[in-house]
């Protein structure tokens, strides 16, 4: 086979040409293009560390900002019950007080309604008596064709009033 043969000839040139080719593909790629893609993977991982930094911090920021809207928050809720339970309270003292005026209002109506029929009471007891007198002294004029004096027929009916 000739091409064999010719390996001899051709095997120092090609190995020449092949350390040319990787020393120029070493430079050019290792010392060129590696150092670049390295370079711009380090800021990328740097990038991504500092967002991730950034992004910690704003979350750290939240969570604070959050802890003290709950503290404001459960501070104001506390606030609207206190305020919610003094308003509860004052309502309650007002309507005690209405409720202790209306009752002095009824009772001093009821103390003159009261008044106002132990008056009649007594006006009708009075005209009862009066009527009374008058019936039996008419009674007894027509019975017994006597007449009784006016003071002595109240008197017999008050008697019979107190005991009947």
């Amino acid at each position: 086979m000739p091409q064999i043969a010719q390996l001899a000839e051709t095997y120092s040139s090609q190995i020449f040409w092949l350390l040319v080719f990787f020393g120029f593909t070493f430079f050019v790629i290792g010392r060129g293009m590696v150092p670049r893609v390295m370079a711009t993977v380090g800021e990328r991982d740097k990038q991504i560390a500092d967002d991730l930094a950034a992004a910690q911090a704003a979350r750290d920021k939240a969570d604070a900002e959050e802890e003290a809207w709950r503290e404001r928050e459960n501070a104001n809720r506390a606030d609207a019950q206190k305020l919610v339970a003094e308003a509860k309270a004052d309502a309650a003292a007002k309507s005690e007080k209405k409720i202790a005026a209306a009752q002095k209002r009824l009772d001093k109506k009821l103390a003159e309604a009261e008044q106002r029929i132990a008056g009649a009471r007594s006006d009708a007891l009075a005209e009862i008596e009066t009527v009374a007198a008058e019936a039996a002294q008419d009674i007894v004029q027509r019975l017994a064709g006597v007449s009784v004096p006016r003071p002595t027929a109240e008197q017999a009916v008050k008697e019979a009033m107190t005991h009947g």
